[in-house]
């Protein structure tokens, strides 16, 4: 893959690949997110957000490791006021990466444990390796996920497998991640990032409002009762027809047929 970096920072790095924005966790040897990792995150989350080269994200910790999760002897010297202090920055980086308005994919390899599993959590979708594990343990550590494992991961799967999985805080494999609907793709662990980045390469040319407000819709609908998030969808369906990509579409539709429409994302 041929990258040109669009932006350096310590033990992350986006690089864009087409339209495709990839940010790669890169502190060796399991990604582990530190306090200052959690920061580089988040500015390299708002790169891609705010970058109209990018059209799609994969997010990828590499051939070994997507993340083994934070930075637990880091975390062990906090006091209680320092950690009520950094939970908003800590949540924060892992909602940098799911508001993210552009089709997100996790490309998993290795451990995705803690906030490594949080971070898979926050994308759209998750292709992971044949040997990927995945897990949430820190009641382990007699804690609870706090990058919004316990509220993203009942959305997901379910209550009833979420609890199973945070209370016990086990790991669990590929086959068993895709059967619980954690993963939604299991390849061969050296295919994990060519399998993402042909999910994200689809939505190179697409309409990058629509997919925008689709993405909103859908995530600020499941947040609240159906009344609202019906209200957010007509909102969001009504705005679209003051947009270009909506009149390039439906016109080209009409002369020629369905997925013809070549979108300027305006």
């Amino acid at each position: 893959m041929t990258t040109v970096p669009a932006v350096e920072l310590p033990a992350v790095r986006l690089d864009i690949d087409g339209a495709v924005g990839v940010l790669r966790l890169d502190r060796p040897p399991l990604n582990v997110l530190d306090r200052t990792t959690q920061v580089a995150m988040r500015r390299a989350a708002e790169q891609a957000a705010t970058d109209e080269r990018v059209r799609a994200v994969v997010v990828y910790g590499g051939p070994r490791a997507f993340s083994a999760g934070a930075d637990i002897k880091e975390m062990a010297a906090m006091t209680h006021a320092e950690m009520v202090a950094h939970a908003a920055v800590l949540q924060g980086a892992f909602d940098a990466v799911a508001a993210i308005p552009k089709p997100v994919v996790a490309a998993i390899n290795g451990p995705a444990l803690g906030g490594g599993c949080e971070l898979a959590l926050t994308a759209d979708a998750r292709v992971c390796g044949s040997e990927a594990r995945l897990g949430l343990p820190e009641v382990l550590l007699g804690v609870i996920p706090g990058a919004g494992g316990t509220q993203r991961l009942p959305r997901l799967v379910g209550p009833a497998k979420a609890k199973e999985l945070i209370f016990t805080g086990r790991q669990i494999g590929a086959d068993e991640a895709l059967e619980m609907g954690l993963v939604d793709q299991v390849t061969p662990t050296g295919e994990v990032l060519e399998t993402a980045l042909r999910w994200a390469r689809r939505f190179e040319k697409g309409p990058a409002l629509a997919l925008h407000a689709a993405k909103t819709a859908i995530d600020q609908g499941l947040a609240t009762d159906l009344a609202a998030g019906l209200a957010v969808e007509r909102s969001l369906f009504a705005a679209l027809f003051a947009t270009e990509d909506r009149m390039t579409g439906m016109r080209r539709f009409a002369a020629d047929g369905p997925g013809r429409a070549t979108f300027n994302g305006r």
